[in-house]
């Protein structure tokens, strides 16, 4: 099997403003990339860039997918490890696009192999149910929101936090008084607390019940992470100090998490998230799968990995439902309430629509 051509799209999708520590979103600043060889099996991938977290937009994702493309064709496909040690060769970091063109791969093999994408990686299902992730906004105009939430069927909150110490635990102190203690509330402070500010934060926040704590200083303060958990009973979830399986390896040696959150933009894609998963497993570290703001096709892929990969024990899969006004996946990821499932189809089990599609921006290489 050979690549024959490669098609990138600009898969902007508009959304409702989403806010965090670091910034403000108002589209999902997507890309998606087709696979094509010489056979009828074609492979897609989906990346979503977060500037603020990954330092990539979607223009940078759009110029790499041009030169990885030229890189790649009249390649085998099948040859995963080989074709990504060539991205990497090519340049370094730049994990959110590589991302896509590692789903693709997968998609392709497992399609090769007639398997859902899981079989293919030996995985087998079970059940998965994901939160549902609240911006940050005022302490009442939060509550008000997480109680609409719960009272719609959401069984588990993510809270942004990541600003000012007290009012951030204002914003949990209303939350809990809106939907009370019986729901579990994880929070992400995106790195957006001084050590001093998390201290603070994660002390005032130890009455509400909290699951764990994502990320909660910058990765320059990773040193300190071992001596924060020492300080208070929140969990500590690492997430952008965890981009690679040696970013895993250095944190659990250290003792500086409880958990560790695997996301695809960081890591590169599935090979990758692979091998962060086995590290953590090796520590007795559970990991969470999450994401930036994919559609359903990406995050399908996700949930094959995670049936893939019994230590993930914490499922974020909500990226799509976080205000994407429009939704142009064919097959992916569904949604019962929060309760998630996927088809049994070759691959990914996930398309774009050819009417979106036509709408968008688009390079064939």
């Amino acid at each position: 099997m050979k690549i024959t051509a490669i098609d990138i799209y600009r898969l902007s999708i508009p959304m409702e403003p989403f806010v965090i520590a670091t910034g403000t979103m108002d589209y999902a600043q997507n890309t998606f990339i087709r696979i094509h060889t010489d056979t009828a099996i074609y492979g897609v991938g989906e990346c979503s860039a977060f500037p603020m977290i990954v330092g990539e937009t979607q223009d940078t994702c759009l110029v790499l997918a041009r030169d990885f493309a030229q890189i790649w064709k009249g390649k085998d496909p099948l040859a995963i490890s080989e074709r990504l040690a060539e991205l990497d060769l090519y340049i370094a970091g730049n994990r959110t696009i590589k991302s896509a063109f590692d789903m693709a791969l997968h998609d392709l093999a497992a399609k090769h192999a007639g398997l859902p994408l899981y079989k293919y990686l030996k995985g087998s299902r079970r059940e998965i149910t994901t939160d549902i992730t609240l911006g940050i906004a005022g302490p009442e105009e939060m509550a008000l929101k997480a109680r609409r939430l719960q009272d719609e069927g959401a069984v588990m909150l993510k809270v942004k936090l990541g600003k000012d110490p007290s009012t951030d635990v204002a914003r949990i102190r209303e939350i809990r008084k809106a939907v009370g203690f019986e729901m579990p509330i994880r929070i992400d402070a995106n790195q957006g607390w001084s050590y001093e500010d998390a201290l603070e934060a994660l002390k005032g926040l130890e009455p509400f019940k909290i699951q764990f704590c994502e990320q909660p200083m910058r990765t320059w303060n990773d040193a300190l992470l071992p001596q924060l958990r020492s300080e208070t009973i929140v969990p500590l979830m690492a997430d952008e100090s965890v981009y690679s399986h040696h970013d895993a390896e250095r944190l659990c040696k250290a003792d500086a998490c409880d958990y560790i959150n695997i996301k695809f933009s960081k890591s590169g894609g599935i090979q990758e998230a692979l091998k962060i998963n086995q590290v953590a497993e090796e520590y007795g570290i559970a990991c969470m799968i999450g994401g930036m703001l994919e559609s359903r096709l990406a995050l399908a892929a996700k949930v094959h990995f995670a049936y893939a990969a019994p230590n993930v024990k914490f499922f974020d899969l909500d990226t799509c439902m976080v205000g994407h006004l429009e939704d142009p996946v064919i097959g992916g990821i569904q949604y019962e309430g929060y309760k998630i499932h996927i088809a049994d189809e070759p691959g990914i089990g996930a398309d774009i629509s050819s009417s979106f599609l036509d709408k968008c921006e688009r390079w064939t290489v």
